[in-house]
């Protein structure tokens, strides 16, 4: 794999945010405001979960979840195939709103401040009040979004990252949805973007993963990819990881412009998004198991076999990885060795990812239920 020379950004998004005023609770302390909890899609929980989950609530929509939950300032956000947008109390499973939008909704939403961000399977993204679920506005796109959206400060103000099936990532101001640039791909884009040290970088059906400035748009470095990426990119330490759809996973710094590894088992694509904790790396596969790597050399720490394929993205929290699987389950993992900790049964695919907060996880089925785990006091 080529990848051409990076040139180092020197806008942080931290010293951004620290500017604006904004701070923001570690993933999973107290909140998980993105898909996969953070703008760099870690995928990491700063709390733990118990060995014996407890289901503490349920809650029924129209119609089958792909959707991802996020949690903030107490509420469930989930999107469903029933074109709804869900707004639901994290303590006791009950519905504060349902925002109808213009078609089903796959996209996990995004919560900054009082605003809900999410895309639709038809031709619109939406930014909606979170407290009273009132439409502030919609932005129309030539294609269904059903990746995420990223939020991330520029010089000064706050800007929505989105990518859709227009072959387009597009930045949007995120006080009135107006654009601030758009940058062309060769294919969909299904993914969140991530966001680091000023860049954006994500994958896409075009095959590439692509760099760019989260400041006006034009692009950094882009690599070959091999296979088109259908996940959601992670980055930690000036390395992103992601896998494709030709039964690879790959470890490319993105500073010294060099891949780093390749992890290659049978042939079967890799769909998910990474978690990237410390010494590890660990995603799912259409192979019916979760993997987990050395982050360094990207050799097979262990495996963990389920019953159907893993289209989800793990999480980790503590000691423990809890992931959903198309079996109708929902699993949690020992972090160290991959043993069986607890399933449970739902009966029905789990596509979704789940979000952890509060020593509590929740995930969304394709039965169309958002299930919630922890401890029932």
């Amino acid at each position: 794999m080529r990848i051409r020379a990076l040139t180092i950004l020197s806008s942080a998004a931290i010293a951004a945010a620290t500017a604006l005023g904004q701070t923001a609770p570690k993933p999973g302390a107290v909140d998980w405001p993105f898909y996969r909890g953070d703008a760099a899609m870690s995928g990491v929980a700063d709390t733990e979960l118990p060995a014996k989950p407890e289901l503490l609530w349920s809650f029924k929509t129209g119609g089958s979840i792909k959707s991802s939950p996020v949690i903030s300032q107490g509420r469930v956000f989930i999107g469903s195939d029933d074109g709804n947008v869900y707004a639901i109390e994290l303590a006791d499973g009950k519905k504060a709103w349902a925002f109808k939008a213009d078609a089903g909704v796959e996209s996990p939403p995004a919560v900054h401040g009082n605003s809900v961000i999410f895309g639709t399977t038809g031709t619109n993204i939406f930014s909606m009040n979170a407290s009273t679920g009132t439409e502030l506005w919609h932005h129309p796109t030539d294609d269904k979004v059903i990746g995420g959206a990223n939020i991330v400060p520029i010089n000064g103000k706050l800007a929505v990252l989105f990518g859709g099936y227009d072959n387009r990532l597009h930045s949007l101001d995120f006080a009135t949805g107006k654009t601030n640039w758009s940058y062309e791909t060769g294919n969909y884009i299904n993914g969140t973007p991530a966001v680091w040290e000023g860049r954006t970088v994500f994958g896409g059906c075009d095959a590439l993963l692509h760099v760019l400035s989260v400041t006006n748009g034009l692009k950094i470095t882009e690599a070959d990819a091999g296979a088109y990426v259908p996940g959601s990119v992670a980055i930690s330490d000036g390395r992103a990881y992601f896998g494709h759809y030709e039964n690879e996973f790959l470890c490319i710094d993105l500073v010294k412009t060099n891949t780093v590894w390749r992890y290659k088992q049978r042939a079967f694509p890799y769909v998910g998004s990474p978690s990237i904790i410390r010494d590890k790396v660990l995603f799912g596969g259409r192979d019916k198991r979760l993997h987990c790597v050395d982050k360094a050399t990207g050799e097979q720490l262990w495996t963990f076999s389920t019953r159907g394929k893993i289209d989800g993205s793990p999480v980790v929290a503590g000691d423990k990885v809890v992931v959903g699987s198309a079996d109708g389950r929902v699993y949690l993992v020992n972090l160290k060795n991959g043993d069986e900790i607890w399933n449970y049964e739902v009966g029905q695919p789990i596509s979704s990812s789940p979000a952890v907060a509060a020593g509590k996880f929740v995930i969304g089925s394709e039965d169309g239920t958002v299930y919630c785990f922890g401890v029932k006091k």
